[in-house]
């Protein structure tokens, strides 16, 4: 099947820093395909070079098998990290302004209906909540009735219910044969979301697939988690990768019994020990680190 999208050896440099340093990747039509990386990665740039926001230092961009042309902005569907709606607006009159942008629109019926905006189409745009506000985004979105749709973080900030709300809306769009590129820094989000991801840190894509073959490939072990303070030097000693978070520290070994074995001849307490299978956030700190990101 020819990708819907497909990105070779692209490049965004600026004087201070190489923001996106030469990724490829395809997107086959129909699929969620999921750009993960940390704060500063260069996932947002990448996405904003793909959409046409920013001009390419290098590589170019394919769609529908062809190079991306002048009517790429006008067939697919765009919601932006950060959005002002216009005031003064109702929700129903913001949807009306957008679509009339376009020749090809999506049917007014199907983007209320889509994006669950039924009970706030005559509220003023100031007057809506945050979950509110990403799915009229959404629906913004889809005015033109697109093949490919780009989410560039559409549930940061949001509550869990606005959040998981919005995940089963993006299902559904996606049972309609759309294509979504989405970016995220929400593991679980991806797991449910995403067929296919790719890790990008420092500008490159340092991992690609789907998450359950990642995970069998670099986290085929369990995670222990100790609520305990337990000394850098002691840690020092265990025969596998280690880190804090909060007031926790968290062990990734694929050995559980050989690590647990240690902690019991190092005298550390494991009364509140908790050992789960690894999962996407752990692939995401292994592949990218542990430190915080400016």
């Amino acid at each position: 099947m020819e990708p819907i999208l497909e990105v070779k050896e692209l490049a965004k440099h600026f004087p201070e820093v190489r923001a996106v340093d030469g990724i490829s990747f395809s997107i086959e039509p129909g699929t969620c395909f999921g750009l993960l990386g940390p704060n500063g990665a260069g996932k947002t740039t990448a996405i904003e070079v793909i959409e046409g926001i920013l001009q390419p230092t290098a590589g170019e961009v394919f769609y529908k098998g062809k190079r991306r042309g002048n009517s790429f902005k006008n067939e697919v569907g765009i919601q932006f990290q950060n959005t002002e709606l216009p005031q003064f607006l109702t929700v129903k009159e913001t949807l009306l302004t957008f679509r009339n942008l376009y020749d090809r629109r999506a049917d007014l019926s199907y983007l209320i209906d889509t994006c669950r905006l039924e009970e706030i189409l005559k509220r003023d745009n100031r007057k809506i909540s945050g979950g509110q506000k990403q799915r009229l985004l959404l629906a913004m979105a889809l005015a033109n009735d697109p093949e490919l749709l780009f989410l560039d973080e559409p549930t940061t900030g949001l509550d869990p219910q606005a959040r998981r709300h919005l995940w089963d809306i993006v299902r559904r769009i996606k049972s309609m044969n759309r294509t979504i590129v989405l970016t995220t820094h929400y593991m679980e989000e991806a797991e449910i979301l995403c067929d296919r991801i790719g890790i990008i840190d420092h500008g490159k894509i340092i991992a690609m697939g789907t998450p359950r073959g990642l995970l069998d490939e670099h986290c085929a072990g369990v995670t222990i988690s100790l609520h305990a303070q337990i000394d850098d030097a002691v840690l020092a000693d265990l025969p596998c990768r280690w880190f804090r978070t909060d007031n926790n520290v968290e062990i990734q070994t694929p050995s559980p019994n050989e690590c647990l074995y240690r902690l019991v001849e190092l005298g550390i307490d494991l009364s509140t020990m908790n050992v789960r299978n690894q999962n996407l956030e752990d692939l995401f700190l292994k592949m990218t680190g542990h430190e915080l990101r400016a």
